[in-house]
């Protein structure tokens, strides 16, 4: 049997592909929009992709599975659990093998088993691989979004992402049931999880690529909770905000992705066109690190970082329902390429054109804008004269745990919708943790003509690490 893990590191989301060497058959589960890279590991591995399939309707990227079944010809295998509301759209247009609880199929050698395994959402599988050729049992569990590494996966987001109300709770008890059901399988079975460390999908997700189930049932806080009621209370508690483009994929990988057919590639504009489409109103993305963004840009476009988060700001900050425009430098290895794979990754591929570094150079150093920085010390002697407004672009969270006093606490993500909120009569000084989401915000306060703003970037890490007072919330 062969086996391959992929791992996007700026979703926190593994894919997998399982191969059967003797017969040349192929199994991807999971795949996400950009299939290139399973296509190109199967022809290494003399694998044809035979068969695809993918453990439930993903919240946090767009699903590859539709675009790679049609273009390996592929049997597309979709779980048919979880009631009317969440079963595949586009099952039938697709031909789609549909599977439920207890269906096996033969991929060569190699046979898998669905488990139905509904918490994180209610059609839910996990597949049990066995390498027939030398065993009888099954080696490991490709357990998608259900059990990961020292955690599970989160019931809430059907309710607090898709909007749909009453499923949370009812979510919480189907996955302690299915933790129950994990009982009769062996300890020695291998996990092999759709998330690691990082992604919104669960609130404590462990760093290493994979498990066993005795493992986790002696130290995953989740196997060690006998109590049902218990159980749900524990699950719920803490969970982050889930960022707004959940809603956004949870609808189009539940009717049906677009196919796009290849890569992305935007078209190259000149930098009028990207002054006239700010002057017209458009979203225009600046996606080189914050410090340049800061010493140097166009007025009124958003800089978010081509970093590890740039996905998931894009996500919450970028329009799903128009176009938009990217200001890519070219030189860097996050080039445009590889940035418009990003954004296609979780469903923005309605990118009208981009500029290079050139735009910078079009305009005169009058035209072009700083945004200026603050340190703690005179932060500290402005707060004392009260001489500026604190704006923390933290999460609730971290600001409930601590925050600097006097702070206004508007998660980044929200930032957009709460712009009028925001005091006018002293300047704002935004902050964050460390730095990367206040750049990001104070970019954005710009963009949208709130210009008398500063930024500390050492954020709340560096304040209180000076012995500066802090405020908490508990």
């Amino acid at each position: 049997m062969f086996f391959r893990r992929f791992y996007d590191d700026q979703l926190a989301q593994a894919s997998y592909l399982v191969g059967c060497q003797a017969t040349g058959h192929g199994l991807v589960v999971d795949p996400n929009r950009d299939i290139e890279p399973y296509l190109r590991a199967a022809a290494a591995e003399h694998l044809h992709i035979t068969h695809v399939t993918e453990t439930h309707i993903h919240a946090d990227f767009v699903s590859g599975a539709r675009e790679l079944a049609r273009r390996a010809g592929a049997r597309l295998l979709l779980s048919d659990e979880g009631g009317n509301g969440w079963r595949y759209g586009y099952a039938a247009e697709d031909d789609a093998t549909l599977l439920c609880d207890g269906d096996r199929f033969q991929v060569g050698h190699v046979e898998v088993a669905a488990l139905h395994t509904p918490g994180h959402t209610p059609e839910h599988m996990m597949f049990l691989v066995t390498d027939t050729a030398a065993a009888s049992e099954p080696m490991g569990a490709l357990t998608g979004d259900f059990v990961f590494v020292g955690d599970v996966g989160r019931p809430d987001l059907l309710e607090r992402a898709a909007r749909v109300a009453g499923t949370m709770e009812a979510g919480a008890r189907q996955l302690f049931r299915s933790l129950r059901r994990l009982s009769s399988l062996p300890d020695y079975l291998q996990l092999w999880p759709g998330h690691g460390a990082g992604s919104a999908c669960g609130k404590a997700l462990g760093a290493v690529p994979q498990s066993t189930l005795g493992y986790e049932r002696r130290f995953n806080w989740a196997f060690a909770v006998e109590d049902e009621d218990e159980f749900v209370r524990a699950v719920l508690a803490g969970q982050p905000d889930p960022p707004r483009y959940f809603a956004e994929m949870k609808r189009i990988n539940r009717d049906g992705p677009r196919v796009l057919g290849g890569p992305p590639v935007p078209p190259r504009v000149t930098p009028r066109t990207l002054v006239d489409a700010l002057t017209a109103g458009a979203t225009v993305i600046d996606t080189r690190p914050a410090r340049e963004f800061l010493a140097r840009a166009i007025p009124g476009t958003i800089n978010i970082p081509a970093n590890r988060s740039f996905t998931t700001w894009s996500g919450w900050l970028l329009p799903y329902d128009r176009d938009f425009f990217l200001l890519v430098d070219e030189r860097s290895p996050q080039g445009v390429e590889v940035v418009a794979r990003a954004l296609a990754g979780i469903g923005l591929d309605r990118i009208a054109g981009y500029a290079g570094i050139d735009a910078l150079d079009a305009h005169t150093a009058g035209e072009l804008q700083t945004i200026p920085g603050i340190g703690a010390p005179e932060l500290s002697d402005a707060m004392a004269a009260g001489a500026v407004s604190l704006l923390d672009v933290r999460s609730r969270e971290e600001w409930d745990a601590g925050h600097l006093p006097g702070a206004l606490n508007i998660p980044l993500g929200e930032l957009e919708q709460c712009l009028q909120t925001l005091p006018r009569d002293r300047p704002t000084v935004v902050h964050c943790q460390t730095g990367g989401r206040a750049a990001i915000a104070a970019s954005l306060l710009y963009a949208r003509g709130v210009r008398d703003v500063q930024l500390f970037g050492g954020g709340f890490a560096e304040w209180r690490e000076a012995g500066h007072p802090v405020e908490t919330s508990r």
